[in-house]
């Protein structure tokens, strides 16, 4: 059996395209912060529990060598949602040589979707995208930053990128085979 899963791709081309979204509450106590040392086992730890629920399986096989490898390199950045102290959500950003940056990773641990979080990180990391490529050596200065989603991630993903000032630049349609998604919890 198989499934229909479109995927789009958005961009910004300018600085100013972001929209920023309105932070959460005060009360909510939510601050984002760098995960500046790669660790392996919390950015997998991030990765299984916020797409646990929504398919996301194509890292789920990377060992611990190979997260290091791509963590360390320079232009990835991890930045997390923290909550009262508890993590959030998280965005991961990855800087390319010609001045693009893909947000390679987006989203919030299922508990904390609906709390205006979503929103104000996506806004954070894009802001940081925007300044991220050209600090290193050869790097050139950030022109585009993009990201893709799909139908088969949070019902509220696409309309937060539009929110936020991404436009679509391509748009996929493909079949794939029909899984249930593997939740944070392997086995159960």
């Amino acid at each position: 059996m198989t499934i229909t899963v479109t995927t789009w791709h958005l961009e910004q081309t300018a600085p100013d395209d972001l929209a920023p979204a309105t932070a959460p509450p005060a009360e909510q106590r939510v601050e984002i912060v760098r995960a500046e040392v790669a660790s392996p086992e919390f950015s997998r730890f991030l990765y299984a529990s916020v797409g646990g629920d929504i398919a996301w399986t194509d890292r789920l096989g990377w060992s611990p060598a190979r997260w290091r490898e791509f963590l360390g390199r320079p232009g990835v950045e991890t930045w997390v949602a923290y909550e009262r102290g508890t993590p959030a959500g998280y965005i991961e950003l990855d800087a390319q040589p010609e001045g693009v940056v893909e947000i390679s990773y987006f989203g919030l641990l299922p508990a904390f979707r609906g709390r205006r979080i979503g929103g104000h990180l996506l806004t954070y990391g894009t802001a940081r995208a925007w300044d991220l490529a050209g600090r290193w050596p050869g790097r050139a200065k950030t022109r585009r930053v993009w990201v893709h989603t799909c139908s088969q991630d949070g019902p509220y993903a696409l309309d937060n990128y539009r929110r936020r000032g991404f436009r679509v630049f391509a748009t996929e349609v493909t079949e794939e085979p029909e899984a249930p998604a593997p939740g944070p919890w392997p086995g159960v």
